[in-house]
Formats: structure tokens, sequence, C-alpha cells
């Protein structure tokens, strides 16, 4: 009986300590460090869906490029697309922005002379969520991106630095 009253009195022990934690000490455990512009660093493949408002009518939209977070607030695109209505209308390669993360992992993303987007950093900032904020009106209808960490490139056993 005694094993029993002990083993009750472990875990409602337990179960207070947990509870007792405060939310940003769980959330510490979790995410060791808050996000910075500094968690976003390297490629990412960057895909969007979405309409464009174009001569008045809402037409399908679908953008595929690289973009490269430099881990200091500004953005590169060594490569890009831009599909508006079936109609290639731009090519975004060498296209430059700057972007915000806050230690939420919420933040902006501004293309120059472009769109402007609010972005979710996802855990290890393995993936970027993105939905368009501007130009007024954004985009129309599904609008949300997703940019994809591509791993790094190994060479001797050490990171490339380009990446």
């Amino acid at each position: 009986m005694s094993s029993l009253a002990f083993t009750c009195a472990l875990g409602c022990l337990v179960a207070a300590m947990a509870l007792g934690t405060s939310s940003t000490a769980r959330a510490t455990a979790r995410f060791p460090q808050p996000c910075s512009v500094q968690t976003l660093h390297g490629l990412y493949v960057w895909t969007f869906d979405g309409y464009e408002n174009f001569g008045g009518n809402q037409v399908p939209k679908a953008i595929m490029q690289g973009l490269r977070f430099n881990g200091d607030g500004t953005t590169f695109n060594p490569f890009g697309t831009v599909n508006i209505g079936g109609t290639i209308i731009i090519d975004a390669t060498g296209g430059v922005g700057t972007y915000t993360v806050n230690p939420d992992c919420t933040g902006t993303l501004s293309i120059t002379n472009g769109p402007t987007f609010n972005i979710y950093v996802g855990p290890a900032a393995q993936k970027v969520w993105t939905t368009e904020t501007s130009p007024n009106p954004a985009g129309f209808g599904v609008s949300v991106a997703t940019a994809t960490r591509l791993p790094g490139r190994q060479k001797e056993g050490r990171r490339v630095a380009s990446d």
C-alpha cells in the first residue's frame, strides 16, 4: 500500500511541476533559441500558387524560384519564373529583397519593386510559409507559398560557403 501511495504522490508532484512551468519555458525547451534574421540562411525553393488581378480579371498565378536568405535581412534570387494566366511574364533571376524575422518566428518579406509577404519560419528553418500582403489588393483566393530549404552541398566534409 505504501508503494501505491508513493507512486501517486510522485505522479501528483510531476503533474504540479509540469502545470507550474511557464509557457515561455516550455516553448524554450522545444525551440531553444528565438528566431531572428540569422535563422534564415541558405537557398530555398519557393513556390507560390494564387490569383492576380490582371487587366481587371483574376487570373491564375504561379511562381517558382530560388530564394537565398543571406542571414542578414537580405535576399537574392539565383533563378525564378513568374507565370500569370499561362504566360511567362517575369524572369525573376537576379531579384533582391529584404526580410525580417521576429523572436516568435513570424516576419515579413519584401521583394524590391515587387510584392510583400507575411512569413512564418518553421522548425529548424527547414520551411518558410508566406502569404502575399501587397500590392493592394493582394492576390485573390489561395495565395500561400512554401519555401523549402535545399540541403547544402558538401565538399571535403565541410559545407560549401555559397550555400
